[in-house]
């Protein structure tokens, strides 16, 4: 894979943020469709890889306490996106409120978040919480547009509401099929949900007027460097020392999610976001458990129901309505 392709992509469209007023960029959103070059490529590339690391997160729910083990993948992250900063000769150069705004950045993003995702697991099944995630797209179009001032059009929310009843079949199948302690189905989703509004108002924050003056990827290496060291105090504060794995699966694993899962993806998803806005990048959460999905049905012998390709299609179907780039006025 070439890393520094897409970085580069994700960096040129930092810079060209810091250059064009916000009511220029709020039209250029408006103008993009899935299918132009600049957004289907992170679009598509963000989703699978993100959809592949469900099966890794999967296998890191073993004798290491989750939270050490979202700390090993950040300081993984972290070094990565600063060694990533110095290759490219981006600088890592924030102001204080910029220091202090990637710092919240990092604790809901990177901190808070994680650990909420890592106990769900412990309570439902994976592919429900990556299901329920999709219903991130809600609070990224509501928070973008009283936040940011961005603008969510009608077909957006027809896309969304499609979308909706198609992640709503895919979150009974998983249901169904895993067979759960209602208990621990209020549990789980509860904290999935709390999961997904950490990483909502994450996502706009970054977005904001204040942090878009900075280069992506200067921005995550902070972000991601804070949110590791609130992951190891909590860790130390709640179980103790730290506790690791030696297994090739696991240690592969981190590096995985820490290189592949963050340092690839996260440059390139909070660009889509600067880009089209917190509600349209968030469709990637509702293509990830298809994603997700298909990579079981080949790495797992996953086998598709009628409510599992009725919930997908539904998805995919509102994906692409709400996904329509805007026709040109006359």
């Amino acid at each position: 894979m070439n890393h520094p392709v897409i970085t580069e992509a994700a960096a040129d469209s930092a810079a060209e943020q810091e250059t064009v007023p916000t009511e220029e960029k709020a039209a250029q959103q408006a103008d993009y469709g899935l299918l132009h070059p600049k957004i289907l490529f992170p679009f598509l590339l963000v989703s699978v890889i993100w959809g592949s690391t469900w099966l890794v997160i999967r296998d890191q729910i073993s004798t290491v306490p989750p939270s050490w083990s979202v700390t090993y993948r950040f300081i993984t992250a972290a070094a990565g996106m600063f060694a990533l900063a110095a290759v490219m000769r981006i600088s890592l150069r924030l102001d204080r409120r910029g220091q202090l705004w990637a710092m919240l950045i990092g604790a809901v993003q990177f901190a808070i978040n994680f650990n909420l995702v890592y106990a769900a697991e412990h309570h439902i099944t994976s592919g429900l919480v990556a299901v329920l995630f999709a219903l991130l797209i809600v609070p990224n179009a509501l928070l973008g547009k009283y936040w940011l001032g961005r603008e969510v059009t009608r077909r957006f929310w027809i896309g969304a509401s499609i979308a909706s009843i198609g992640v709503g079949l895919l979150v009974l199948r998983e249901y169904r099929f895993a067979d759960l302690n209602p208990v621990d189905v209020l549990i789980g989703a509860g904290l999935t949900l709390m999961a997904v509004m950490c990483a909502s108002v994450a996502n706009v924050l970054q977005a904001s007027e204040r942090m878009t003056r900075f280069p992506i990827i200067a921005v995550l290496a902070w972000a991601m460097l804070y949110g590791a060291a609130g992951n190891a105090l909590w860790s130390l504060i709640t179980v103790g020392a730290p506790v690791i794995e030696t297994r090739a699966a696991y240690l592969g694993g981190i590096l995985y999610l820490g290189l592949i899962g963050s340092v690839v993806t996260f440059p390139l998803y909070f660009g889509l976001i600067r880009d089209i806005g917190p509600g349209k990048a968030a469709y990637t959460s509702v293509f990830i458990p298809v994603v997700a999905m298909l990579l079981s049905t080949l790495f797992e012998g996953y086998i598709w129901s009628g409510l599992a390709a009725a919930g997908a299609a539904l998805a995919m179907a509102g994906l692409l309505i709400s996904m329509q780039a805007r026709k040109p006025s006359r």
